[in-house]
């Protein structure tokens, strides 16, 4: 797994009260399918539902009575990255709570919980392609 974060997910209350929030900050955002993206620098903050958050973390009932909303996405370039970094990290240790599958969106991911209970999502997405050095490029969605 290298060393970077691709995207880091806030999971909110309510999308547009949020992403007015951020916009009075200043950043900049699109929104596609009730999430928004926001550039920040070679990553992107993302506002999307918190239950919405949860379950595609694969933390439901009680496995969610802790979540803090948060979860960290790492891109990759195929779905063979997304499982031999799934596998790796259980062997470190981590849970996997939910296992490497195809997407809604048209890639494939899984998600693990490190020791402490941080989501960490590994993707191939093959909307948002990578640049050479890591950082993800997010597409203009017209919106």
């Amino acid at each position: 797994m290298e060393q970077r974060v691709s995207l880091i997910t806030l999971g909110v209350g309510d999308v547009a009260r949020a992403r007015a929030f951020y916009e009075q900050l200043g950043w900049q955002g699109q929104e596609v399918e009730e999430t928004v993206f926001f550039r920040a620098g070679g990553c992107a903050l993302v506002l999307w539902g918190r239950d919405k958050l949860a379950d595609d973390c694969g933390l439901t009932g009680d496995d969610a009575g802790g979540f803090g909303g948060v979860a960290l996405t790492h891109n990759v370039r195929s779905a063979a990255d997304v499982d031999r970094i799934i596998v790796t990290a259980e062997r470190a240790g981590a849970t996997v709570s939910r296992a490497p599958a195809a997407t809604f969106y048209g890639g494939y991911a899984g998600c693990f919980t490190d020791l402490d209970g941080h989501v960490w999502e590994i993707a191939h997405n093959p909307g948002f392609a990578l640049a050479e050095d890591g950082s993800i490029i997010i597409p203009e969605f017209g919106g």
